[in-house]
């Protein structure tokens, strides 16, 4: 990434097998990923805690994650926070946070 603006870099893995969708000529990925932080508690116990991120990627960068990533996998993801909204069947307003 040529900015540090906007940017993040993730170590973790695959919660899933990435989800290949075709749009005309353009490829989109999809698949969740899993990144640990370990921490001592107030009685010094090590404690581990798990955040969820969702990760969308296009084009070529779809192709190689199609054929090198798998679920469980320790991957290395460096991209840009986008937050989309939408609205559900219910009428109500959803927002999600994509890598």
């Amino acid at each position: 990434m040529g900015t540090l603006k906007n940017s993040v870099q993730l170590i973790g893995r695959p919660g899933m097998d990435p989800e290949t969708k075709t749009f005309g000529t353009k490829k989109i990925v999809k698949f969740s990923m899993a990144t640990n932080d370990y921490f001592y508690n107030d009685n010094h116990v090590l404690e581990q805690e798990t955040s969820w991120h969702n990760i969308v990627a296009w084009g070529k960068t779809a192709e190689f994650v199609t054929k090198y990533f798998r679920k469980g996998s320790m991957i290395a993801v460096e991209g840009a926070v986008n937050v989309r909204s939408y609205t559900d069947q219910n009428g109500a307003k959803r927002h999600v946070t994509e890598i």
